[in-house]
């Protein structure tokens, strides 16, 4: 665990009174970049195996003492592009302590409820690719997608957001209750603007989707439509339940957008091949 990660980091703009503060702490996620590291003081532990103990140990102390606690990807590029960008010593407490806050990574974050490590280790990955692909898709749209300000004052960034979220919506409401895999790539002018997400779809309507996939999910289809970027979309997985007498089937199913409206498609993305999904028209 890397030192600063032993001491509560509050975030900007939250809550100070006890029990309501936020621990915020840096996760090496592979053995690479734990030996990366050694050189910059970032961690004590002999190897890595010790590392991920201690890690597990300290994350489960945290959630017993603070409110909440939230945990990103510590990678070793963007730490070392952190330190140069502001003139910091890769060795040093502060670079950490800021490198671990800075507000342009906190998309990054992941909140930590008591999982097991190998499970939580993984999210934090995605999280990172996922905070980029995030600040990306904010870029295409000008500041309009993770800018409070800008977004509440800009309308058509807020109807773009609604259509965003209502196309992924039809998608979950139309594939009805199983276990799915949600792919979504915009061709974007820098190169593919990519998410996906995890879903299951319990027989009550309740969707199951952890919220960084959501966001990223939702941010893709969003810059896609501000932007009118073509795109293409498949949901594949298990179709069924276990209440309706154990039916089950294999489905895979494709959308492709103009840039303006999504509309049934046999395609593949991301490997994933599909015939054309349910008309989202058609889904209330």
């Amino acid at each position: 665990m890397s030192r600063n990660s032993r001491r509560p980091r509050r975030l900007s703009g939250e809550p100070s009174c006890r029990g309501e503060e936020v621990f915020v702490t840096g996760i090496l996620t592979s053995e690479a970049d734990f030996r990366r590291v050694r050189a910059w003081r970032v961690t004590d532990a002999a190897d890595y195996p010790t590392y991920l103990r201690e890690a597990g140990e300290l994350l489960a102390g945290a959630v017993e003492e603070y409110g909440t606690v939230r945990a990103r990807m510590f990678h070793p590029e963007d730490f070392a592009d952190y330190c140069l960008l502001h003139g910091l010593d890769v060795r040093e407490q502060a670079a950490r302590d800021g490198y671990l806050v800075n507000p342009p990574l906190q998309t990054q974050l992941v909140t930590y409820r008591g999982e097991d490590l190998a499970d939580f280790l993984p999210r934090l990955v995605r999280a990172r690719e996922g905070g980029l692909a995030l600040r990306y898709a904010d870029l295409l749209m000008d500041g309009a997608l993770c800018g409070p300000e800008r977004a509440a004052a800009d309308p058509r960034a807020r109807w773009t957001y609604q259509q965003a979220s209502e196309v992924f919506r039809r998608v979950l409401v139309g594939a009805g209750c199983g276990a799915y895999e949600f792919r979504v790539v915009v061709d974007a002018p820098g190169g593919p603007l990519e998410a996906r997400a995890r879903v299951l779809h319990w027989e009550d309507g309740a969707v199951r989707i952890n919220d960084e996939d959501l966001d990223l999910v939702t941010a893709v289809l969003c810059a896609g439509l501000y932007c009118e970027l073509p795109g293409a979309a498949v949901l594949h997985g298990t179709q069924g339940s276990g209440a309706l007498c154990g039916e089950y089937r294999q489905v895979a199913w494709a959308w492709r957008s103009t840039g303006y409206e999504w509309s049934p498609a046999e395609l593949a993305v991301a490997g994933v091949a599909a015939g054309p999904g349910f008309s989202l028209g058609t889904v209330v």
